[in-house]
């Protein structure tokens, strides 16, 4: 049976009710129920073959839904586009499409605009304002294949910035850049939480969760924990997730393993 809409889901930037997605028949995701608090960074992690990303796509009506609802702001998804941004993994993006820098981050403001306008300069301001932001104006006019991998990052980023969504939506934007590219990103999204916006990364290194996140969610097909990080990096919660060793996830985790103990004997 569906659960009825609340009013305290129109507060909350995404409310998921019992998400199941399966890819040829085999599901990679199941009952997925999770509620998102607004104006947090929020790091989705978990083993690979977890879900992640096809909860963030499934989330976005970019993959379909086998069972389930989604809410972005208490509205279905197709009416709250303007709402979000979404920053792909970099892998999953055709470089080689014969455009710009600028152009691509001017894409960020289509949305605004509707499907008559073309973007004039107001939306080349913004979206010169944005490569400011990520240490990219110098580029606007290179070819995007032209970039190394981080400043394609960091052009994805723009975009998103240009769009003034109210929640974020970023897989692994921290994938095969390198440390300088890295303290950038984390800068920018410091400053949007500051913004008050949502901020939702899945992410894959966990000895950088405590540092960069204030909100967490562990996913392996279903959602085992989600809250304060505080409250759910733990080595419990992670071993329950990865299905690892207890003792090497919990130093991961800052805290010290259990004391061994013997199994005969004293």
């Amino acid at each position: 049976m569906a659960r009825e809409h609340s009013a305290r889901d129109d507060d909350l930037p995404v409310v998921v009710r019992s998400l199941t997605v399966a890819y040829q028949q085999r599901p990679v995701l199941k009952d997925v129920n999770l509620s998102l608090p607004p104006g947090r960074l929020i790091g989705v992690i978990g083993p690979n073959g977890a879900g992640k990303s096809t909860m963030i796509k499934a989330i976005l009506g970019m993959v379909p839904r086998l069972s389930g609802e989604v809410r972005i702001f208490g509205r279905p998804v197709a009416q709250a586009r303007r709402e979000v941004g979404y920053v792909p993994q970099r892998a999953s993006v055709d470089w080689d499409f014969p455009t710009d820098v600028l152009d691509v981050v001017m894409m960020g403001r289509y949305g605004h605009l509707g499907l008559l306008r073309r973007p004039g300069a107001r939306e080349r301001s913004l979206a010169m304002e944005a490569l400011e932001k990520v240490g990219m104006a110098d580029f606007a006019r290179r070819q995007i294949s032209q970039l190394s991998g981080g400043q394609q990052q960091r052009v994805f980023l723009a975009r998103a910035l240009a769009q003034d969504a109210r929640i974020y939506f970023m897989d692994e934007p921290f994938a095969g850049v390198d440390a300088a590219t890295e303290r950038a990103i984390i800068g920018l999204l410091t400053d949007l939480k500051a913004r008050g916006r949502t901020v939702v990364v899945v992410h894959h290194d966990l000895q950088t969760v405590r540092e960069y996140f204030d909100w967490l969610v562990l996913l392996n097909v279903r959602v085992l924990a989600a809250g304060p990080v505080e409250r759910v990096f733990t080595p419990e919660n992670l071993t329950h997730t990865y299905g690892g060793r207890l003792g090497s996830l919990a130093l991961l985790a800052g805290a010290q393993p259990p004391a061994r103990r013997s199994l005969g004997g004293d």
